[in-house]
């Protein structure tokens, strides 16, 4: 299968199996706007859970926060989004389609670098265990020509947005001969600038009031709190406060199913630390956001850093994490030095003070903050992308099955009664009142059970429990598992133990506290 059908069945998964719906889709949609389903909810709450118990369960100096989506205008002038927050625009003459400028030089960055990679990977076949990857990428010509291109996109790019001359952003489309997905064709519009922030009003009638405005990221609402949190959480330097919550943002290149959206949730925690020791805790986070990735059991190789090239004015390092979609390797979370910026900032335009006293120095300062960000629609995803996959078994039939993290899972096991009699449906409906009040748990007595155990693999559900006739007289049902489809006979008095092993968060947690 490849990469550009895997992606075709992910998406047309999430719809079939209760995952993802387009919103308002009976009114014929709305675009880059989508609604999670019944499945889709659960496994959205337990990624949610999964980074929430990490940063606020297992460090014991990170505190939690929720933060309202509305705050005061000077908020964001404070935070330069009113002057700032936009994306360098570009429009095709032909096509009447709007694209990031600087997304469709990162496109043709990462064709260069596909090339680059497999010139590589073909000298790595002809020399073998003697081939030396770092001498071959500053020697070969064609690898040299690739990897100056990709540098001199950066470079290029950098410069016409720090100075602002997007003239020079559009010639380097131009230079690059890069064509309108849509038409082909390479008759662009000049590149703009276009404010992403949603606005609107605190009355139902506009008086002349300052605009409100749907936040466009959840961190200044951690900013504008740090005071009232460490006050209260009688807390010392360094420390952290997470959040969780909805931001909005105007995004008009709509596309890669909920991979950018205009409503979406992010994951973000800002640790405040004190100056000079940033970019110590920097290397920390970066180090420590990985680990969070690689506990879920995804490959090591499907993820990679990438270094900024481009800093924000505000920033001293900056790093993505990327995951390799099937369509290429996109950022899934940002880790980033933000040295004093927002604290200093909102100090200047609010007049009050947002200083820490330090009592073993006895000095007061400006925290600077290292910030880590993660979308939770882009991790979910992430995650189905990674656990989705078609299988032969026995008899020539392909079972599709999602082999999320049992702790992700929506449903952590079904309860299957093989007939619809003899006081079967009657033991199932025993176990699962039994086992409710700790697990999301699903029963079914329809259908054959065969078929019930491909739409349980199909939701990625981990284990299927079966109760036939000796159950009745033994006490015990056959646990089915998902991954490798072996069946076994439990006691039914071993299930919840054995759920809580397999399922839990708690053995999530101490995987990820061991790595």
């Amino acid at each position: 299968m490849n990469n550009e059908d895997l992606f075709k069945k992910v998406v047309s998964h999430c719809k079939e199996y209760g995952f993802v719906f387009p919103s308002s889709e009976i009114y014929d949609g709305l675009s880059a706007v989508y609604d999670y389903g019944q499945n889709g909810v659960e496994l959205r709450n337990n990624i949610r859970q999964y980074w929430w118990k990490a940063m606020t369960q297992l460090q014991s100096n990170i505190l939690g926060l929720d933060a309202a989506i509305f705050m005061h205008p000077k908020t964001w002038k404070a935070s330069g989004h009113i002057d700032g927050f936009s994306d360098p625009m570009i429009d095709n003459k032909d096509s009447k389609k709007r694209y990031r400028a600087d997304v469709l030089l990162e496109e043709h960055q990462e064709k260069l670098s596909a090339k680059a990679h497999k010139e590589v990977e073909k000298a790595r076949a002809r020399f073998g265990d003697s081939f030396d990857e770092a001498m071959y990428r500053t020697t070969n010509t064609r690898v040299v020509e690739y990897l100056n291109a990709i540098a001199h996109i950066d470079n290029t790019l950098k410069e016409g947005l720090e100075t602002g001359n997007l003239g020079m952003i559009k010639a380097l489309i131009e230079e690059l001969g890069i064509v309108c997905p849509v038409s082909g064709t390479k008759n662009w519009t000049d590149v703009r600038q276009f404010n992403l922030m949603y606005s609107t009003n605190m009355s139902a009638v506009e008086s002349g009031e300052e605009n409100l405005y749907l936040r466009p990221e959840t961190a200044q609402g951690i900013f504008v709190n740090f005071i009232n949190v460490q006050k209260s959480g009688r807390t010392k330097i360094p420390f952290g406060i997470a959040q969780t919550g909805k931001v909005f943002r105007n995004e008009i290149v709509a596309r890669q199913f909920i991979m950018r959206m205009k409503e979406f949730e992010q994951m973000e925690l800002q640790f405040f630390c004190k100056p000079g020791s940033e970019l110590e805790w920097y290397a920390y986070w970066k180090e420590q956001r990985l680990k969070w990735h690689l506990a879920l059991g995804t490959e090591k190789n499907s993820y990679r850093y990438h270094d900024h090239v481009k800093l924000a004015h505000y920033a001293n390092a900056a790093v993505d994490i990327e995951f390799n979609f099937p369509f290429g390797f996109k950022e899934v979370e940002g880790i980033h030095s933000r040295t004093d910026f927002d604290l200093s900032k909102h100090e200047e335009f609010s007049g009050k003070k947002l200083r820490y006293f330090d009592p073993e120095t006895n000095e007061s300062y400006i925290p600077y903050v290292v910030e880590t960000s993660i979308g939770l629609d882009r991790m979910f995803l992430l995650t189905l992308c990674a656990a989705y996959q078609e299988e032969a078994v026995d008899g020539g039939e392909v079972r599709t099955v999602l082999k999320l993290h049992p702790a992700l899972a929506p449903v952590k096991a079904a309860i299957l009664p093989l007939v619809k009699k003899d006081g079967l449906p009657e033991m199932a409906e025993k176990i699962y009142n039994d086992l409710r009040f700790d697990f999301k748990l699903y029963i079914e007595d329809k259908d054959s059970i065969g078929k019930r155990y491909r739409r349980m693999d199909a939701i990625g559900t981990p284990f299927c429990i079966t109760i036939d006739h000796d159950s009745i007289a033994n006490e015990d049902v056959t646990i089915r598992y998902r991954d490798t489809m072996e069946q076994r006979r439990v006691k039914v008095s071993e299930l919840r133990d054995i759920l809580f092993k397999e399922t839990g968060m708690s053995a999530l947690l101490q995987k990820l506290a061991c790595i």
